[in-house]
C-alpha cells in the first residue's frame, strides 16, 4: 500500500513537471511573436498619424515621458526626427471629458503646429453614437488630418456647436467635443510648451 502511494504520488509529481516544462516550453517559443506582433501593431498606428516622410529614426526607440506635474494629460510622446532634426510628434493623451469618461487618444503633429492625423485607441462611449471616434466606425476622426493649429486660430478648434469648424454627431456632442479639447490642448502644449521644455530632454520610456 505504501509502495503504490509512493509511486502515484511520483507519477503526479512527473505529470506536473511535464506539465509546467511544456506550459514554459510554449510560452518561451510563443513569447517573442507576439512581442513582435505588438510592436508591429505600435508601428503601423505610429504611421496613421506621423506621415513616412517626417522622419527617418525608429519612432519606437525615440519615446519619452512628459512630467506628469506640467503635463498631466499627456502620457507618452514618440519624437519624429528627419536628418538629426525633430520634425514632428507622435503624442499619446488622455481626456476625462467623454461622454462615458476616459478616452485616450494619439495625436500626430508636426512641430510647426499641424495636426497631421489623430487616433482613438480606447473609449467606453456609447456604441452607435459616441464610438463614431473609431476609424472602424467612421471617417469622422480624418477631419483632423494636416489641419494648421496656431494661438491666433484656437478659437476654430472646437465643435460647431461651439462656434467651431469639427462637426458633432447628431444626439452625441459631448464625445466629438472631448476628443477636439484633448487634441486643442494637444496641439496647445506642442506650439506653446514644447518651445521651452523640449521633449528631447525628457526622461527616457522604459
Amino acid at each position: 500500500m505504501l509502495k503504490t502511494t509512493f509511486r502515484s504520488a511520483v507519477i503526479l509529481a512527473f505529470v506536473a513537471l511535464l506539465c509546467t516544462a511544456l506550459s514554459i516550453g510554449v510560452f518561451l517559443l510563443t513569447q517573442q511573436r507576439i512581442e513582435n506582433v505588438a510592436l508591429n501593431q505600435q508601428r503601423q498606428l505610429l504611421t496613421q498619424v506621423i506621415p513616412a516622410d517626417y522622419f527617418d529614426n525608429a519612432l519606437l526607440q525615440s519615446c519619452v515621458l512628459p512630467d506628469p506635474q506640467r503635463y498631466p494629460q499627456l502620457k507618452t510622446i514618440y519624437i519624429a526626427q528627419k536628418h538629426g532634426e525633430t520634425t514632428a510628434y507622435a503624442i499619446k493623451a488622455v481626456t476625462n471629458q467623454g461622454y462615458s469618461g476616459r478616452i485616450e487618444i494619439l495625436v500626430g503633429i508636426s512641430v510647426d503646429g499641424t495636426v497631421l492625423g489623430v487616433r482613438v485607441l480606447e473609449h467606453k462611449e456609447t456604441p452607435g453614437l459616441g464610438d463614431k471616434i473609431e476609424t472602424a466606425k467612421g471617417d469622422w476622426i480624418y477631419a483632423f488630418d494636416q489641419q494648421p493649429f496656431t494661438l491666433d486660430n484656437q478659437s476654430q478648434w472646437a465643435v460647431k456647436k461651439d462656434g467651431g469648424k469639427f462637426d458633432q454627431f447628431a444626439g452625441a456632442t459631448i464625445t466629438p467635443r472631448a476628443v477636439v479639447n484633448a487634441v486643442k490642448q494637444t496641439a496647445l502644449a506642442v506650439i506653446g510648451d514644447f518651445k521651452q521644455h523640449a521633449p528631447s530632454q525628457f526622461s527616457r520610456c522604459e
